[in-house]
């Protein structure tokens, strides 16, 4: 039934009558999402969770307005195709975009990449790429002008996600409050605000399942905000794949990324300063700012595992996620890499 309401919505939204099918998919972060089927179109649509963490997670009628503000852009997304604010179409808001025919890296890299190991650096070079050309998008003339908040960005963050953890009713979680007041004492002057895209790393970016690595799509648009752009650079070096990053992705499974063949994070760093412009003199702020900021997002997810709301496994595991942020951000701050 669920599916024939969705069929009729999708036939009076884009004037025509074509059968679909709709196939759960794996992915797609806190969100929900399905392959849909449309004669010879192949979407996805990506449903927000039907209990949100926090009252401003998962907006995914947000999402899709900067998806559309941007399509015209140099920016690698997936085009944005129709939204339904309605939750007795889908069950919940929802909304559908071109299906990109990559794959992120998580656990492994592609299969093709195992026989070209000199090329894995690139991955990381094209995921930085990218971001310097999100981060340069004119969002005033793009019409997303009223997604900035007047003043400084930094000065505001304390408050703003100390106020969510508590939201969430869990875990007390003292380190937070700790590193919080650390980042308000030695924060620095904000950086010229740019469309960020909020949560940017390997998994959250589609590449082509051949070799050498070519990224084709940045995804998962939910946390985006007009905001401080060392943010995502900082988050994006989290998950680097060399014994730098905290949370290292494509290296659990085989085939891995090459260690000997990547670049390291400063190499990344002088990348990004290059290609964007911009002063990342404070980068080491950053640092500890972007794991003590995805702790506390995570931690919504395991107060959400706790509460029994979720039905997704990994939720589980994010608590002891959110503690490991937390202490490699207390680390940085003990050895005096942060300043």
């Amino acid at each position: 039934m669920t599916e024939a309401r969705l069929q009729q919505y999708l036939d009076d939204a884009l004037g025509d009558r074509v059968p679909i099918q709709v196939t759960p998919m794996v992915g797609g972060g806190s969100c929900e999402v399905f392959a849909v089927d449309r004669g010879a179109a192949r979407w996805v649509l990506r449903r927000a969770p039907r209990h949100a963490s926090s009252a401003t997670a998962h907006d995914v009628l947000r999402e899709f307005r900067i998806l559309d503000a941007i399509k015209d852009e140099p920016v690698a997304i997936a085009r944005p195709v129709v939204a339904c604010d309605d939750p007795d179409v889908f069950e919940a808001p929802f909304y559908v975009m071109e299906r990109i025919e990559g794959r992120p890296i998580l656990q492994a890299v592609p299969e093709a990449w195992a026989g070209a190991p000199e090329t894995h650096g690139r991955a990381l070079e094209e995921l930085i790429d990218a971001l310097v050309a999100v981060h340069a998008v004119d969002w005033q003339a793009c019409g997303l002008g009223d997604l900035a908040h007047g003043g400084d960005y930094l000065s505001r963050q304390r408050t703003r996600w100390l106020t969510q953890l508590e939201s969430y009713e869990g875990r007390e979680l003292p380190t937070a409050h700790r590193i919080a007041d650390w980042l308000e004492t030695h924060r620095p002057a904000d950086q010229p605000s740019a469309l960020c895209h909020g949560d940017y790393k390997l998994d959250n970016v589609l590449f082509a399942p051949v070799a050498p690595p070519q990224l084709l799509a940045v995804v998962d648009w939910e946390m985006a905000a007009i905001g401080d752009p060392l943010v995502d650079l900082a988050w994006a070096l989290i998950f680097h794949p060399g014994p730098e990053g905290t949370m290292r992705l494509g290296m659990a499974k085989e085939p891995r990324f090459d260690v000997a063949h990547l670049p390291d994070r400063e190499s990344l760093v002088e990348r990004y300063t290059s290609r964007s412009g911009r002063d990342t003199t404070s980068i080491g702020w950053y640092d500890v700012f972007s794991r003590w900021k995805l702790a506390v997002v995570l931690e919504g997810s395991y107060a959400k595992f706790l509460r029994g709301l979720s039905n997704k496994p990994i939720h589980e595991h994010f608590g002891a996620q959110a503690d490991l942020l937390l202490a490699s951000a207390t680390t940085l701050i003990d050895r005096g890499d942060a300043t």
